[in-house]
């Protein structure tokens, strides 16, 4: 489709987000990994319309506050497939959770309180989920298997945390969980988590006589944002993480789980471009910087992660430039050296691979208001989420 088209009826700055590749990612990872169950993470784009393309593809939730899960409920996705995360679960959070598929318990404190909530008769199915020490990801502030991070249970904590679920007959322990990271392109880190987790399922069984039936390796799977990065290779994942656990399984003496795996970025990522126009070039101190008319409002990667883009200014070229954003923050810089030397006012530019962590960590900093997402998808393009507007930032504020 016509970018300029989108930009010319909807405006900028404006995420663009491509239904059919969305979907065919979807497909791709089913045939990729037959035998486990997909979990799409919501915290990397969930909207009404990505939750029903994901539910209609067939993969499960995976979802990390009450927001999400009302979100997900909004559109009737399946609560068997909906998995429920979060390190600080709030009382309100947990009561409204009971009934999905999995609940996610990340600290011993949380199985009593979510066990007083479950209702009479009932029974609710969780996952335990614990930092295996492996550390992997694209960044510091995105690795989240290590004990030195806020999330899940110590191994060493484990067979208590197993203890007190099995003592409360409103839970049922359906099996283990961890997370090591983000933007992780390598299978190898993976395959050292399964190999850990295997070892606990083992641990689980010889100490309490309790066969655990699924083992969730959580997501992380890396994508590639410039043209010469590689992101994680499905088939190579696929073929090898399944085998590492059987043998480590038979090793152990373990039956063999089903496998659950949570990507988010994977599936959504380069599926969305942003777009923005150029307000002003101005050159000085030996630069050039062109500002758009968005910035760490709509795209903070860059500012928290130093993260990185295919950036392009299309019919412009010449001597690099600096993108930076509108926002009164020094940091507020899109992308280096993206070659638009004769970049004017109004020209359009484009930025790849923005589908995921874009529209949901989005704010209203400087009281700007949040970009559209509009959905392509057989060549045309619809609205699903609609530009944010002063009377909505206004709507909030009660007055003096």
């Amino acid at each position: 489709m016509d970018l300029a088209d989108i930009a010319r009826r909807f405006g900028t700055p404006a995420y663009v987000v491509d239904e059919d590749a969305v979907r065919a990612r979807c497909r791709e990872y089913l045939a990729a990994l037959p035998s486990m169950t997909v979990a799409y993470a919501g915290k990397a784009f969930l909207t009404q319309a990505m939750a029903t393309w994901v539910a209609e593809e067939g993969l499960s939730l995976d979802v990390c506050s009450g927001g999400e899960l009302t979100l997900a409920r909004s559109v009737g996705f399946p609560a068997s497939r909906i998995i429920f995360h979060g390190n600080a679960k709030t009382p309100a959070e947990l009561r409204e959770a009971v009934g999905v598929g999995r609940i996610v318990i990340d600290n011993i404190a949380e199985i009593h309180r979510l066990a007083a909530l479950v209702p009479l008769g009932l029974r609710q199915d969780v996952y335990l989920r614990v930092t295996p020490g492996v550390e992997a990801g694209g960044h510091a502030a995105i690795r989240t298997g290590s004990e030195r991070q806020k999330f899940g249970i110590p191994p060493a904590e484990l067979p208590d945390a197993v203890a007190r679920v099995l003592s409360q007959p409103e839970l049922r322990l359906a099996g283990l969980h961890c997370h090591i990271g983000s933007q992780i392109t390598s299978v190898a880190p993976f395959e050292t988590a399964a190999r850990i987790m295997v070892d606990q399922l083992a641990m689980v069984q010889e100490r309490f006589a309790t066969t655990l039936p699924e083992l969730d390796l959580g997501g992380g799977h890396g994508v590639a944002y410039l043209d010469d990065e590689h992101g994680l290779d499905l088939g190579h994942f696929g073929a090898s993480v399944p085998k590492v656990v059987a043998e480590r399984c038979r090793e152990l003496r373990v039956p063999e789980p089903r496998l659950v795996v949570e990507p988010g970025r994977a599936i959504v990522a380069a599926a969305g471009v942003t777009l923005y126009r150029v307000i002003s070039v101005k050159r000085q101190g030996g630069r050039t910087f062109v500002a758009v008319d968005g910035g760490m409002s709509d795209n903070p990667r860059p500012a928290l992660y130093g993260a990185r883009y295919s950036v392009s200014v299309p019919g412009r070229s010449g001597e690099p430039v600096t993108i930076v954003g509108r926002h009164c923050e020094a940091g507020d810089v899109l992308a280096e050296d993206v070659p638009a030397g004769d970049a004017r006012p109004g020209d359009l530019v484009v930025v790849r691979v923005t589908g995921a962590y874009h529209h949901a960590m989005g704010s209203s900093y400087n009281l700007t208001c949040r970009p559209p997402v509009v959905a392509v998808r057989g060549g045309a393009a619809r609205l699903i989420v609609r530009r944010e507007e002063p009377a909505d930032l206004m709507r909030r504020d009660v007055g003096r």
